[in-house]
């Protein structure tokens, strides 16, 4: 199974980590990086596979793809924001993750106007 591939991974780099930051503490942020992004790549199939299906789905529906690419949108900023927040507590700094992560959420907020005033429309209209 592809998870346990993944804690491997995950643990191995922890395990790097703890040892060069007794060593070689200047090289410690780069091997959680490293290996946060070879986590991230891991799952990146999977991550299109998913996109495919949504993008089918929507095809199904007739939905705007205006609607799909904000959903895409959201989802994205979701992710980098809590990657973002993560190495930066990973390096002391969570203080520094916390606004990250408050950013991210208001910028969705932002993003989401749109579908929430396209839903309440069509409830709206479906009420006499």
């Amino acid at each position: 199974m592809e998870i346990f591939k993944i804690i491997g991974i995950g643990l191995l780099t922890c395990f790097l980590a703890i040892i060069v930051k007794q060593s070689k503490p200047e090289f410690y942020i780069f091997v959680l990086i490293s290996g946060s992004i070879i986590l991230c790549l891991m799952v990146l199939d999977k991550f299109s596979s998913i996109l495919i299906y949504f993008s089918k789905i929507f095809e199904k529906t007739k939905i705007d793809s205006s609607v799909f690419l904000t959903i895409l949108k959201v989802v994205g900023i979701a992710f980098l924001s809590e990657f973002s927040a993560s190495i930066c507590a990973d390096t002391g700094n969570s203080s520094i993750g916390d606004k990250i992560i408050f950013a991210g959420k208001i910028i969705i907020l932002f993003l989401s106007i749109p579908i929430i005033t396209n839903l309440i429309d069509m409830i709206i209209e479906i009420l006499p």
